[in-house]
Order: structure tokens, then sequence, then C-alpha cells
């Protein structure tokens, strides 16, 4: 799978801005790198102080509380970012390095003793998953009721809309923690304190639901784009094979080229012009991540895989105050990949694939795979 063609980039060289309808709501899309850029440091004039709306479309129908620290401002956002934020930084140290390279190992091993393996769910699912919990310093065992919600947390599943089973397990974890806290996660979160007092159950499940929803299918379709791009460019992987070094780059590229999620939504607070485009008190707009990183003025030929490019200032965790707090997580996660793959793995067939692709009203977007069928041979 290659990646899309750039769906903006005619509105991008012309007005800068797309507006799209999604759900009934017409949102002013922002489209430049730079005006992306500006836009995501001006938390005055573009405001993520709006529970359930930061996501695109919203999600009021799927969850009952505002995500944390996402859906807030500063100085809000930052004394909140700073309690969950020492167990993001966990992916930096070499316990959870060695955790996910074993972890890794394991996985390409299983993979390689089969004629073939279904990447998104027998393989890119339980490596998020699993890995999670190593950041979490829960047990392992954990993954198994994550795995069991698929891809996505929120999208309905048989009638049953999932994040109704999040919030109960959420729940669930949050009980044990208050009665007998540990050194996981939910525990730090049910004795942390904000502003002198202790957090409330509703920022618990906050900060609880954003992680479970935040970094989940982005990371499961970039590892499935990856492997999609090794297997159809088999000098791509010899070209990392030849020099690990270049396994950073090349990372930073697949975030880049292959960004999942398409846009993050902010809203004005007052009547804005935002490029020329009238946007009113209470609506919103999107910062699309993936156009500003096909931005022809900042990426010499943007459409293009470029595992040795550099400069590469993406954008695909964020930029200024909100930059993603899983970066490091996922940085590990794919990095580590790219290196088990080149030290294991001598080809890579694609079989069967499926993309998933991102329809509106105005534009398709390749986001990922449904399912992709591989192949590993061993070295």
């Amino acid at each position: 799978m290659n990646p899309n063609p750039d769906p903006f980039r005619e509105s991008r060289s012309q007005d800068g801005v797309l507006k799209c309808p999604f759900h009934g709501e017409d949102i002013t899309m922002i489209l430049r790198h730079e005006d992306v850029r500006k836009a995501a440091k001006d938390w005055q004039t573009f405001s993520s102080d709006a529970p359930f709306r930061v996501p695109i479309p919203s999600e009021e129908d799927v969850r009952t509380m505002r995500q944390l620290p996402i859906e807030t401002n500063p100085p809000e956002h930052g004394e909140y970012r700073e309690i969950a934020e020492p167990f993001f930084r966990r992916a930096k140290t070499p316990a959870m390095i060695a955790q996910v390279e074993a972890l890794i190992d394991e996985l390409l091993t299983d993979a390689m003793q089969r004629d073939s393996v279904e990447i998104v769910g027998d393989f890119a699912l339980r490596l998020q998953s699993r890995a999670l919990t190593y950041l979490l310093n829960v047990p392992e065992s954990e993954a198994e009721t994550w795995i069991g919600w698929g891809t996505h947390v929120f999208k309905v599943a048989g009638g049953l809309k999932k994040g109704a089973a999040l919030e109960e397990y959420l729940h669930a974890q949050f009980d044990r923690a208050t009665a007998n806290p540990g050194a996981d996660f939910f525990s730090a979160l049910a004795t942390a304190t904000f502003r002198g007092r202790p957090l409330t159950r509703d920022e618990m499940m906050g900060f609880g639901n954003l992680t479970f929803a935040g970094g989940r299918d982005t990371i499961i379709y970039t590892v499935s784009a990856a492997l999609s791009h090794l297997g159809r460019n088999p000098a791509a992987l010899e070209f990392l094979r030849e020099d690990p070094a270049r396994i950073i780059h090349a990372s930073e590229e697949f975030f880049r080229a292959f960004m999942p999620l398409t846009q993050i939504g902010r809203v004005c607070p007052v009547d804005t012009d935002v490029h020329g485009v009238t946007v009113n008190a209470g609506e919103r707009i999107g910062l699309c991540w993936a156009s500003a990183n096909h931005d022809e003025t900042v990426f010499d030929a943007p459409e293009e895989v470029r595992l040795d490019r550099k400069p590469n200032p993406h954008l695909s965790f964020g930029f200024g105050t909100h930059l993603c707090l899983g970066a490091p997580h996922a940085r590990l996660i794919l990095r580590t990949l790219l290196k088990k793959c080149t030290e294991r793995v001598g080809a890579i067939s694609v079989l069967e694939e499926t993309p998933h692709v991102e329809r509106e009203a105005r534009y398709e977007r390749i986001v990922g795979h449904d399912s992709l069928t591989v192949r590993l041979l061993k070295r």
C-alpha cells in the first residue's frame, strides 16, 4: 500500500482551508503546515476546553466524561498532564525497552512459524495491547481483555457501543486501586491530587479513557502501513538492514507519510476569521495533521516515502502544548519492530490487504488497514 494521494493538495494551495461536513456540523479544516502549527499554539483563539468535541466526529455518544488532559487549556492542561506523564516516560527506560524487544521477538517468532499472519488483529493489536501493560505497569494478562475490544474501543460492534465496556472496565480498575493501591497507572490516579484535592472519579475516568482510546488504532494502523510498505518495497528493508542507524529517520517518515489521525478539533470561543472563512462562536475548526504532513512547501515530494528524509518536521504527534503524551511509546514500538525485522526477517510477502478508507463528504483517505495478510520469511 502506498501513501494516499493527497486529497487536500488543491485546497491547501488555494485557500489553505477546506470546509467539510461531519455528522451535520460544517468544520473548517486548516491545511497548511505553518498555519496548523500556529493554530495549535494559540489556545485562546482555538480552544481545547471542549468536552467530547476535540475528536472529529464528536464523541458524546460513546463516552460520558471529558478526556484528560487533552480536552483542557493551560494552565489546567499542564497540571493535569503532570499527573500522568511519569507513566508515559516509562517508554524511555531500559527495562521497558527490553520488554518491548522481547515481546516483538516473541511475536515475530510465532509469525515466522506460520505460512501467513494477519497483521492487524493477530499481530499489531496484540503488540499494542501487551506493550501498553508495560507502560501502565499492570499484569500482562490484562491485555487479553483489551485485545477482545478489537482495533477500536468506541466503534459499534454487534449493535453495542464498545465504549460502555471500556467504562465498566475502568470503574472496576479504579475501585480496585482505591481499595488497595499499588504501583500501577490506575493506583497513581486513585491517589493523585489536583490543586490540593483528590481527583474525582470522572477525572480518573477521563485519564483512563484517553489512555485506551488515544494510542490504539493509531499505533495499529501505523504498524500495518509500515509492514505493508516494506513488503511491497523489498529494497526498503535492505536499506534499513545495511545501516540500522537509519531506523530513527525511517520511523519518523512512516509516522509522517501514513499519519492515521487526519485531524483534531478546536472550538472558537468567539467569532473568528480563519483564513477568510468566518467561524462563529462555539463552532469548531480542524487542525489537519495529514494535510500539514504533505505540505509541499515544507516536504520535498511529500507523496514519496523517503526513509532517509531529514529534516522531517511532521506533525503526527501534534504540536505545542498538546504534544502527544504517547509519542515515546509509539516511537519505541515502531523503532523496535523495524530493528527486529532487519535482524530476523529476510523478506515480507504481502498476500492480501484491505486498506481502511476514511470517507467523508469532501475527501477520502487510506488510513492503515482493515486487514493485512503477509508471509514473513526468516533471514
